[in-house]
């Protein structure tokens, strides 16, 4: 059976990401990014990780963030995989000697091939909805026929993901994981365990039935 990773991100409660870990979630994105209500510190980070369980991947998700706070953030925190999500040509992304995601805002003109091909040694491209005012956790989901039906690298869907179009986003797209943020939210940073467990048990229950 092909199994659907999932990434649930955004925590700001070590109670609730460790809920997320202990009912199947693969990884627990921590946003260190000042204008996302997501956002968190130092201290509250640690504070997650600690409450995770074994074989929990960490994620850091940064926006054209300086190279000086991502090293502090890897320095303090035990984070697995570092997420871009601005505008980072991928010589940015390399220079960490940490696995990294490159987030990509979907829209007519991107060419994925040639980003797979730039970005040729990253663990995956992030799918997101293109926003102008706003670099990912929008909720909005985007065209998924523009996902090209083979890429180089696995493909992480986001945007607009939540329980009732988990499944049709793994029929349709086959990604290799699935991220949700808001979709599993009670208010923007303050996930729902309720939703969380929803949102898991449909991936298992596609992946199951395909």
């Amino acid at each position: 059976m092909k199994r659907t990773r999932v990434k649930i991100c955004g925590f700001t409660s070590a109670e609730q990401a460790a809920f997320a870990a202990y009912a199947g979630a693969d990884a627990i994105g921590l946003v260190f990014y000042a204008a996302s209500p997501r956002n968190v510190g130092i201290a509250q980070a640690q504070e997650i990780v600690a409450a995770l369980p074994a074989f929990t991947t960490v994620v850091a998700l940064f926006v054209d963030a300086p190279e000086k706070q991502i090293r502090a953030v890897i320095n303090q925190v035990a984070i697995d995989v570092l997420q871009f999500h601005g505008d980072e040509p991928a010589t940015a992304c390399r220079i960490y000697a940490k696995p990294y995601i490159k987030a990509i805002r979907m829209h007519l003109d991107i060419d994925i091939q040639a980003l797979a091909s730039e970005y040729h040694d990253a663990s995956g491209l992030l799918l997101d909805a293109y926003h102008a005012k706003a670099k990912g956790g929008t909720g909005e989901q985007f065209d998924w026929n523009l996902i090209p039906p083979q890429c180089d690298l696995p493909l992480i869907l986001a945007g607009g993901l939540e329980a009732n179009n988990a499944s049709e986003a793994i029929a349709q797209v086959k990604p290799y994981a699935l991220d949700v943020s808001s979709g599993v939210e009670a208010a923007k940073g303050i996930k729902d365990n309720n939703k969380i467990a929803a949102f898991l048990t449909e991936v298992y229950l596609s992946d199951r039935n395909n």
